[in-house]
């Protein structure tokens, strides 16, 4: 089979631009998609919000179990191939979404939009590395590594002005598009391209554990609260299942000679402590984000545009700082970054945590302009810390595993934060109606002082008894998100000191030309933000 020339020209940077575009769709969606969320949950059977982020948390279950069959059937039929493929079924899982009146149709489009944009995470690296000359590798692995953030970032205020001007669906018919553009643009360019030939053999089984360990787990987390947890048949299943899975799974791929993740990864400690910290700190800053940009809509009525306006500050320091970390860490020891990042996220949140006031929208920027800070510093130094002792093809199995529990701790993320925010809504409510109603201090009867001054304007009792209620419940809610920004803080401030029991770690101030690309490349890999 042939192997034409890297290409170069036009059609270098026609490939440049149709690469980014492919990997700005499956990244813009996941972050984009949140901030869609209480439009589907109204337009889509009319279900509770809780329901439709199965959408958002098998979508990344999905994306992450896409990784590692990305990279096996690359070897197989060419990542270019694959890629096309992959986008093809991207555009038609985005047009099944774009006209779902089923919950279930909805949940089922969003896994195969997840697992398809999971095969071309891995090939978009590959074939980036494959068509850069080897003097510009790094500078191509580097612009990689600044466009994963940026879909992330733009997609809640973009997405949220799409779905208050045009509607949620043309999001999804906008994916069907572009998804095609990318396929027929990546097929033109590569058409007849030839690629190394390696049969390597699949892990099935352990692919096949592994899913039902994830989509059991993420099954139990995404139904508890509205199916009361093990008090459902079902969900006490599902347990029972993860529960026996789990030791057969850990026990097969220690047997196996290519298993689908490479477990005795473990027995290096700065590997353990670095998954540890990336895996805790992301499923919490991923949950945090979506937990604040959904209940901006429903507790205090901001548009889904407004809302994702929010969140945009992160862009602003998160982007600069990426750029700049890679060479810093070459200069300081990761424990130090990572620790000084880690308190840095816990003042921040704790910051958040203070928040209390619905109608002060300026009061978020600035919090939220420190986070892009310390979004931006989160995975460099831990992805240092995590290879540091690794070396060769251990590399990019490390960095491939990392990512594939970091983007599931993600979805665990999202429904843990739903998790605290369904106990703590109620505790603060009767708190709120304790302490104002006069039970706890007599003379303190500000809810029957505000009765009295809604009745003589004019309302009747059962409007009173409403307003006062919803009242309640808007400020307990606040007050339990409030809940679990602190909560969040006070556990990077034990993944601070977490971080020192790892051995000193530091990129090599001039590394060779090869192991400087193969560090980067794991690097970008990791900092993938789904």
């Amino acid at each position: 089979m042939a192997f034409p020339k890297p290409l170069r020209g036009w059609k270098f940077v026609l490939f440049n631009i149709t690469l980014a575009l492919g990997h700005i769709v499956v990244m813009f969606n996941t972050a984009s998609y949140v901030v869609l969320l209480p439009h589907v949950a109204g337009d889509i059977e009319g279900l509770l919000p809780s329901f439709l982020t199965w959408g958002q948390t098998y979508f990344m279950i999905a994306l992450a179990l896409g990784v590692p069959v990305g990279r096996i059937l690359a070897g197989r039929f060419g990542n270019y191939r694959v890629f096309i493929f992959a986008f093809a079924v991207y555009a038609v899982a985005s047009y099944i979404g774009a006209i779902s009146q089923i919950h279930f149709e909805f949940v089922g489009a969003r896994i195969l939009q997840g697992f398809s944009g999971g095969l071309t995470i891995f090939l978009g690296q590959d074939m980036l590395l494959s068509e850069y000359p080897n003097r510009l590798k790094s500078l191509g692995l580097a612009a990689w590594g600044l466009l994963t953030i940026t879909p992330f970032t733009i997609g809640f205020p973009v997405g949220g002005w799409i779905a208050d001007e045009l509607g949620w669906r043309e999001l999804f018919y906008l994916d069907v598009v572009f998804s095609l553009i990318v396929a027929g643009f990546m097929g033109s360019l590569l058409y007849g391209r030839g690629f190394q030939y390696q049969r390597t053999r699949f892990d099935f089984v352990g692919f096949l554990l592994l899913a039902l360990i994830l989509g059991g787990t993420q099954t139990l987390l995404n139904m508890g609260n509205d199916f009361d947890w093990l008090d459902s048949l079902f969900l006490r299943g599902v347990l029972i299942v993860v529960v026996v899975v789990l030791p057969c799974f850990i026990i097969w791929e220690f047997a196996e000679r290519h298993p689908i993740l490479d477990l005795r990864l473990f027995a290096d400690r700065n590997f353990t402590i670095g998954v540890i910290c990336l895996v805790l700190g992301f499923a919490s800053i991923q949950g945090l984000l979506t937990l604040l940009i959904v209940q901006f809509q429903l507790l205090m009525g901001y548009s889904s545009f407004l809302a994702g306006m929010a969140l945009l500050p992160i862009i602003l320091l998160g982007a600069p700082v990426m750029a700049v970390m890679h060479e810093l860490s070459k200069r300081a020891d990761a424990r130090l970054l990572a620790c000084l990042n880690f308190l840095g996220f816990a003042l921040t949140l704790y910051w958040i945590g203070l928040y209390d006031d619905p109608g002060s929208f300026d009061q978020i920027f600035w919090p939220m302009l420190l986070e892009g800070l310390f979004l931006g510093s989160f995975f460099t130094p831990l992805t240092v810390l995590t290879l540091h002792r690794l070396s060769g093809t251990q590399v990019m199995r490390a960095a491939e595993l990392a990512s594939i529990l970091r983007i599931a701790a993600g979805a665990f993320g999202i429904t843990y934060q739903e998790v605290v925010l369904f106990r703590r809504v109620p505790f603060h409510q009767l708190h709120l109606a304790n302490h104002f109603g006069g039970r706890q201090f007599a003379s303190l009867d500000v809810l029957g002082e505000f009765s009295s001054k809604l009745a003589s304007a004019g309302l009747d009792a059962g409007m009173v008894r409403g307003k006062l209620l919803a009242l309640t419940k808007q400020h307990a809610a606040i007050l339990a998100m409030s809940d679990a920004f602190l909560l969040a803080s006070y556990l990077f401030l034990g993944l601070a000191a977490l971080i020192w029991l790892a051995a000193p770690a530091q990129l090599p101030s001039h590394p060779s030309q090869k192991k400087e690309v193969l560090e980067m490349r794991a690097e970008a890999f990791m900092e993938e933000v789904p």
